[in-house]
C-alpha cells in the first residue's frame, strides 16, 4: 500500500511538472506581444501600441478650443509674393555635344528616393565634366525599406534623356562588349574598372586625375559608392546649372505616379460629401460633380518621424521606461551604440533644437499658426513611429487630415504598394503641388522639397526648431503666449528666398547659382 502511495505522488509531482513546462512553452504563443516589446523586428508594446499620453496637455487643450481669426487665415493662404528671383539653367542657345565621349560611366547609388535624386543629378554634371557616356544610374535597394525600385520605376526615362540630350549622351544599357561590369561584378574582387574611393564633396580636378584615366584606359569606370560625392563650390556655372536642369526640369516621375498624385491633388482640392475612396469610380464621380465647386486650399506635411529617426535623435518622446529600452537597444543593433547625441541630455538637445517635433508638435504648431479644424491636411509619410496611436492628437486637432490610404483605393495604389520609393515619389508629387508644405524635422525629403519649392517661388513653412524646443521645455506657458511666440518667429520662415553659403547643398539652395535676379 505505502509503495502504491508513492508511485501515486510521484505520478502528481511530474504531472503537475509537466503542466507547467507546456503552459511555459505555449505563454509566449498566446501572448506574443509580452515577449516582442524590445525586439528589433517587432514594435514595442509599450511605447508604439498604446496611446501616449500628451506632452503638453495644457497647451493642447487651449488649441482644440481656438477660435478662426479670419485675417490670419487670409495672410496663411496667401501666395508668396514676388521676391525678384527667376529660374536660370544657362544660355537659351542648345549646347554641342562632343564629337567623342571618353568611355561609359556608371553609377551605384545607394540611400532613398531623394538622396539618389541628388546621385543622379550629381552623375550627370561627372559625366560632363569626364566628357563620358553616362548608364542610366543603378539604385542600390535600400537596406531598411527593402525596396528595389530602378531609375525606370520611378522615373520617365524617354523624357530625361531627351531633356539632356544636347548635354551629355546617355544610354540604357550597355553595349554587349560591357555587358560584364555589373553590381555582380565588383561585389566579388577588387576590380580595375572600379572607383570605390570617391571622397565626399569631390572637386572636379579629383574627378579628372582620378577617373579619367580610368576611362580611357578601359573604356569604362563605375563609381561605388557615390552619394554627395561631388562638391557644391568651385565649379564652373555651366556645371551648377545643368545640375539644377536635371533636378528641377529632366527629373519627372513615370505617369502612372504622375497621374495618382494628380487624383490625389483633385481630391483635395474638390472633395466629395463624404470618403469614398474604397470605389474606384472616386475620380471619376468627383470630376463630374464639381462643376461650381471652387477648388479648396490644403496644406502638405511632412511628418518625419519613423523609428530611426527617434532613435537616432536620442530623445525622450513620452513613452516612459519601455520606449527609452526599445530605442537604445535599437541604436546598439543599428549604431552600436554610437549615437553623438546620447552624450547630451534631453534637456540639452530640446533646447538646442536637436529632437524631431511629434505629431502632438507639430499640430500645436500649426494651430498656432492659424490654422484651424477645417484645414485639409495631406500627411506625407511612409511610417511613423508609434502608428495611428502616436497620430492621433493630430487628427483631433485637424480632423480632415488625410494620406495616400484614405484618399485611393487599393486598386489605386497597387503598383506603388509596399514600395517606399514610389510612395516617396507621390508624397513629393503632391508636395509640389500644395499651396504649403510643412516638414516637420530636416531631411532629405525636406531638403528637396524646399529647394524645389523655392526654385518655384512657392510658399513652405520651415519650423524653427530650436524655438520650439525652448518653449515646449516651458510647462507653464499659456497658449496666448505660445501662439505669439510662434507667429513672430516663424514671420520670415515662409519661403523667402535664402542665397546658398559656402559648402551648402544647391539642392536646397538654387540661388544664385540656377537663378537671377530681375
Amino acid at each position: 500500500m505505502m509503495r502504491l502511495n508513492f508511485q501515486r505522488h510521484c505520478y502528481q509531482l511530474l504531472r503537475r511538472k509537466a503542466m507547467c513546462g507546456f503552459f511555459v512553452l505555449i505563454f509566449p504563443l498566446i501572448f506574443p506581444c509580452l515577449f516582442t516589446a524590445f525586439t528589433h523586428a517587432s514594435p514595442s508594446t509599450f511605447s508604439e501600441w498604446n496611446v501616449p499620453k500628451p506632452r503638453h496637455l495644457r497647451l493642447l487643450r487651449s488649441a482644440l478650443q481656438r477660435e478662426r481669426l479670419t485675417g490670419e487665415q487670409s495672410d496663411l493662404w496667401a501666395p508668396l509674393a514676388d521676391q525678384g528671383w527667376r529660374p536660370y539653367l544657362g544660355s537659351v542657345n542648345a549646347p554641342s555635344l562632343p564629337q567623342k565621349s571618353e568611355g561609359y560611366l556608371q553609377v551605384f547609388l545607394d540611400g532613398g528616393l531623394n538622396q539618389q535624386r541628388m546621385g543622379i543629378c550629381d552623375a550627370v554634371a561627372v559625366a560632363k565634366i569626364l566628357n563620358a557616356t553616362l548608364v542610366i544610374p543603378h539604385l542600390e535597394v535600400n537596406p531598411v525599406w527593402q525596396d528595389s525600385s530602378s531609375f525606370m520605376d520611378i522615373f520617365d526615362v524617354d523624357h530625361f534623356m531627351n531633356v539632356l540630350k544636347d548635354e551629355i549622351p546617355i544610354i540604357k544599357e550597355l553595349p554587349d562588349e560591357f555587358s560584364w561590369s555589373t553590381r555582380e561584378y565588383y561585389a566579388t574582387a577588387i576590380r580595375a574598372t572600379r572607383i570605390k574611393r570617391a571622397p565626399v564633396h569631390a572637386s572636379a580636378n579629383w574627378y579628372l586625375e582620378n577617373v579619367l584615366p580610368v576611362l580611357q584606359s578601359n573604356g569604362i569606370a563605375a563609381i561605388s559608392p557615390f552619394s554627395h560625392r561631388l562638391s557644391f563650390d568651385n565649379l564652373p556655372s555651366e556645371i551648377q546649372q545643368l545640375r539644377c536642369k536635371v533636378n528641377f526640369k529632366a527629373l519627372v516621375f513615370v505617369p502612372h505616379i504622375r497621374a495618382l498624385g494628380d487624383a490625389l491633388v483633385h481630391r483635395l482640392r474638390f472633395p466629395p460629401g463624404q470618403s469614398r475612396a474604397s470605389s474606384t469610380d472616386y475620380l471619376r464621380e468627383t470630376t463630374n460633380q464639381n462643376g461650381k465647386q471652387n477648388p479648396q486650399k490644403f496644406v502638405v506635411l511632412h511628418l518625419q518621424f519613423d523609428k530611426d529617426m527617434a532613435a537616432h535623435s536620442a530623445c525622450d518622446f513620452g513613452g516612459g521606461k519601455a520606449e527609452k529600452l526599445a530605442l537604445a537597444k535599437y541604436r546598439q543593433t543599428i549604431w552600436q551604440g554610437r549615437v553623438l547625441n546620447s552624450q547630451f541630455t534631453d534637456k540639452e538637445l530640446r533646447s538646442q533644437g536637436r529632437c524631431p517635433l511629434t505629431p502632438e508638435e507639430v499640430g500645436l504648431l500649426l494651430a498656432a499658426l492659424g490654422f484651424d479644424n477645417n484645414t485639409r491636411l495631406y500627411l506625407a509619410s511612409h511610417k511613423v513611429y508609434g502608428g495611428e496611436a502616436r497620430i492621433s492628437t493630430l487628427r483631433k486637432l485637424f480632423p480632415l487630415m488625410e494620406d495616400k490610404k484614405s484618399l485611393a483605393s487599393l486598386a489605386e495604389r497597387v503598383h506603388i504598394k509596399g514600395k517606399a520609393s514610389l510612395l516617396a515619389a507621390v508624397d513629393y508629387y503632391v508636395g509640389m503641388h500644395s499651396d504649403i508644405f510643412v516638414s516637420a524635422s530636416p531631411g532629405n525629403m525636406h531638403n528637396a522639397l524646399v529647394g524645389h519649392r523655392t526654385f518655384e517661388n512657392m510658399k513652405t513653412i520651415r519650423p524653427n526648431m530650436v524655438l520650439l524646443g525652448q518653449l515646449f521645455l516651458n510647462k507653464n506657458i499659456s497658449w496666448s503666449q505660445f501662439h505669439q511666440a510662434m507667429v513672430e518667429g516663424h514671420q520670415n520662415r515662409q519661403g523667402q528666398l535664402r542665397l546658398r553659403k559656402p559648402k551648402q547643398s544647391i539642392y536646397t539652395y538654387p540661388a544664385p547659382d540656377c537663378m537671377c535676379h530681375a
